[in-house]
């Protein structure tokens, strides 16, 4: 284990206190100075904006905010980021002049909570959970980045706050959950096209941030001068401490079990979203990591092949997801495929255009057809091309989105529409990312018991379902 794990009796201790936690919500879920009254719910007229903060206004949280922005239905009436000042965040700092600023979200709370309708989460993944979680205490609605959160029991407690705190709108941003894909697969689902899914394959083979450096690495990055602009320590929020680098911010934290997610939690979002929901796929009972190449315990592999085995459900099958991150670790190709060029539709990353040999996308298989699918709202295709002319008179008629993610959204803090990645369905797909990372990092297979959601073939693992402790004074978000 690295330096900067805790100990296995900590581990086992919290995982033992989180079992507690996930059926004891209502007493978790108190409101930020511990009260038990209800929060005070609102929501913004039919001809009234939404009073919109923003907790992260660089990079990736600054697209959410000029996106939001731009459905024209929200104010920006604050802006919070630990790095306020810096160059990635002057842009949305000069867009809006008047909002304001702040570089801890628990002042913001504290000094605007009565003037903020809806909260954004646009920072990196350790640090979503509790600006969610306070959010939602307070009755703001809550945009969060995906995943959702970084650990399994993290993702738990904010499922249980979605329904405890029913009028509060959660979305999660996988934005293709709005766009045709999600329309499509769910009409083909209905419809009886898509059906008896036996297997998936889920690929995603670009170039990542870690891609390069040395796996044999045997501590983390040397301290370095922290930048003027920069509350490090507010950065940390809950993980556990780590010395300034270069290489833990602006999406570098993506790159470390400690903070991020690796390519599963970036991408998997955007690729498995609709199968996991219209599949009811719920939460694997085993997770093997069949391949690592370049395994360490500090940052994701170089390559990593997972596979993810879901039960039967109801009348349909078993299900099996196969995982496929690296470079050059690309999945078996089905013969029909066509053409596996890169999708011009899919958004670039914030490092740039997406290199790869291998469209990001899925391979759908079932009992009696094969279907190819790209990311975020890329629709499906029927392959090979002669089954696919050969459906075409069967195919039901795909409706339209009436919004995309970011107007859904603000709609539904409206009361007009209901999120379609509201937590109660973005919480239990972010938890199956947290089983495979747990996977990756320990490098051992998870047997998974789901109904007790617990790991019953390795105790650490088992223990890792809560993460490490939190820092000092971050403890409240899980006090029982």
């Amino acid at each position: 284990m690295n330096p900067n794990e805790v100990s296995r009796r900590s581990f086992l201790k919290k995982a033992a206190v989180f079992s507690a936690a996930a059926g004891a919500v209502p007493t978790i879920l108190t409101s930020v100075q511990g009260s038990t009254k209800p929060a005070a719910w609102k929501l913004a007229g039919a001809n009234e904006r939404v009073n919109l903060a923003c907790c992260g206004v660089g990079n990736r949280g600054a697209e959410i905010i000029r996106d939001l922005y731009n459905t024209g239905l929200c104010n920006i009436v604050a802006l919070c980021d630990v790095d306020m000042g810096a160059p990635h965040t002057t842009k949305i700092m000069e867009m809006f002049p008047d909002a304001k600023r702040f570089q801890d979200f628990r002042e913001m709370f504290d000094k605007m909570g009565n003037q903020i309708d809806a909260v954004t989460a646009g920072v990196p993944d350790f640090s979503h959970f509790p600006i969610a979680i306070t959010a939602m205490k307070l009755g703001k609605h809550i945009y969060s980045e995906k995943p959702l959160a970084r650990t399994f029991y993290e993702n738990e407690l904010l499922i249980k706050a979605a329904r405890k705190y029913p009028k509060v709108a959660t979305q999660m941003g996988n934005q293709g959950h709005s766009e045709a894909n999600y329309f499509q697969f769910k009409a083909w689902v209905d419809a009886g096209i898509i059906k008896d899914v036996t297997a998936i394959t889920a690929h995603m083979n670009s170039s990542r941030r870690w891609h390069g450096w040395d796996p044999n690495i045997k501590s983390f990055p040397p301290a370095e001068p922290i930048p003027s602009t920069l509350d490090w320590e507010k950065w940390l929020t809950m993980a556990q401490h780590h010395d300034y680098n270069h290489d833990y911010v602006n999406g570098q934290w993506r790159c470390w079990y400690d903070f991020g997610m690796g390519a599963l939690g970036d991408w998997g979002a955007h690729l498995i979203d609709t199968a996991h929901q219209f599949l009811d796929l719920g939460l694997p009972y085993e997770v093997n990591p069949v391949k690592l190449e370049g395994h360490n315990p500090f940052f994701f592999p170089m390559s990593s092949t997972l596979l993810f085995r879901f039960p039967a459900r109801g009348k349909m099958p078993a299900c099996d997801i196969t995982w496929y991150d690296g470079v050059n670790n690309l999945p078996p190709i089905p013969e029909g495929f066509g053409v596996a060029g890169l999708d011009p539709n899919i958004p670039p990353p914030s490092t740039g255009a997406i290199e790869a040999k291998l469209n990001p996308g899925k391979i759908i298989y079932s009992k009696t057809l094969t279907f190819k699918g790209g990311s975020h709202g890329s629709t499906l295709s029927i392959i090979p091309e002669e089954k696919a002319k050969e459906m075409a008179p069967k195919l039901p008629e795909v409706p339209q989105s009436p919004s995309n993610h970011y107007k859904n959204f603000l709609l539904a803090c409206k009361g007009e529409e209901k999120t379609r990645s509201p937590f109660e369905i973005s919480g239990p797909l972010s938890q199956v990312f947290s089983l495979g990372v747990m996977a990756q990092k320990l490098n051992v297979k998870i047997e998974f018991n789901r109904k007790k959601k617990k790991i019953t073939n390795n105790k650490l693992a088992n223990a890792l379902l809560a993460g490490s402790p939190p820092r000092k004074d971050w403890e409240q978000y899980y006090k029982i």
